[in-house]
């Protein structure tokens, strides 16, 4: 007879599955210009984090521990690089603005946790559920969680800063599931990264879930992940570990 499937552990990601910020990154950073003396368009700003993100990412990987950086160094260099993209070119008028940037950021008052996500995190307890975090964030995210009222939700919260590994990496998932002493088969990752956390954790044999929201997946997700392992809110995924759970081996796992 055919045992039953028991998930035990789920590890959730944070950033736009959990919590997101007040404010669009565009105009947080015009705000703090303007505070300083400094006009700069936020769209302009915006777009130029995204080139400036998306470059140091590639060059200095994982806030670039491995080259010698700490994590406040790189989101101080991305914020220069970003309003450089924007023709502020002088970078000792913008250094005061990467440091309150960063202060700030820091800040749960920067932070509002999405909906649903506090009712979906008791709920899993209450099931008895083990729940610990697996994010590509720096050393901050413990102090913005308590701030938000979301840590005591967490048997332990695991950063690609501490891990030494950004996810989709398999050392992280599988430094997570040391840590919970806990099977790939019992545990189960919730992101809203494709990449990064569905692909990441399915390829250490865990189960996963994409938070995807209310718009429609884009066409990679829809004809790559299969429509119950997808959330359109937090509040669908009890009711899909439901339905995982209750599915025959090999019909609704991995």
């Amino acid at each position: 007879m055919a045992h039953r499937l028991q998930i035990r552990l789920l590890t959730w990601d944070v950033k736009d599955t959990l919590l997101r910020l007040r404010h669009p990154v565009g105009e947080e950073y015009a705000s703090k210009a303007r505070a300083h003396g400094l006009e700069v368009d936020a769209m302009a700003l915006g777009q130029a984090f995204g080139q400036a993100y998306r470059a140091q990412s590639h060059s200095f990987p994982n806030y670039g521990l491995s080259q010698g950086l700490t994590s406040r160094q790189w989101w101080l260099d991305v914020v220069l690089q970003t309003f450089h993209l924007t023709g502020v070119r002088d970078a000792q008028a913008v250094a005061p603005i990467a440091d309150q940037l960063y202060e700030d950021l820091s800040s749960p008052c920067s932070w509002q946790v999405l909906e649903g996500a506090e009712s979906t995190l008791r709920g899993c307890r209450q099931r008895g559920l083990r729940l610990a975090v697996v994010s590509n964030f720096d050393r901050r995210l413990e102090d913005i969680l308590v701030g938000v009222g979301l840590r005591k939700h967490f048997d332990f919260v695991l950063t690609s800063e501490a891990a030494g590994w950004p996810k989709p990496d398999p050392r992280i998932f599988h430094e997570a599931l040391r840590l919970a002493h806990s099977e790939p088969a019992a545990a189960a990752h919730i992101g809203d990264s494709y990449h990064c956390d569905y692909q990441g954790a399915r390829a250490v044999g865990m189960h996963s879930f994409l938070v995807v929201g209310p718009e429609p997946p884009d066409p990679e997700v829809r004809d790559s992940v299969p429509e119950e392992h997808i959330l359109p809110s937090l509040s669908h995924l009890l009711p899909a570990l439901d339905r995982l759970e209750g599915a025959a081996p090999g019909r609704g796992g991995r």
